[in-house]
């Protein structure tokens, strides 16, 4: 896993709401940017950072780009935060 690139591409807003669309299930590129108000190019840029960070995968049918969330790189992330975050015991143990 990409570590750094996941956590550069969901600091992000738009980032952020791109996967918040994609969890109701696959969506087109079409149908991701009309939830924006910003330009094809803004965009192509978001899905290209979330395609780096792996989480997001696409797929091409026909004349559309089909996105669709990678949900085994949001369980290693899951997997990372909650390692992170592990409260010491008083021995130096974690809990």
């Amino acid at each position: 896993m990409r570590t750094q690139e996941v956590f550069k591409a969901i600091s992000d807003p738009t980032r952020r709401k791109v996967l918040k669309l994609l969890q109701g299930g696959s969506k087109s590129a079409g149908e991701l940017a009309e939830a924006f108000d910003i330009t094809k190019g803004s965009l192509s840029h978001h899905f290209n950072v979330l395609k780096a960070a792996d989480l997001v995968r696409c797929e091409r049918r026909g004349q559309q780009i089909v996105y669709s969330l990678n949900t085994t790189v949001f369980e290693d992330v899951a997997a990372v935060l909650l390692d992170l975050f592990k409260v010491e015991k008083g021995n130096g143990e974690r809990s």
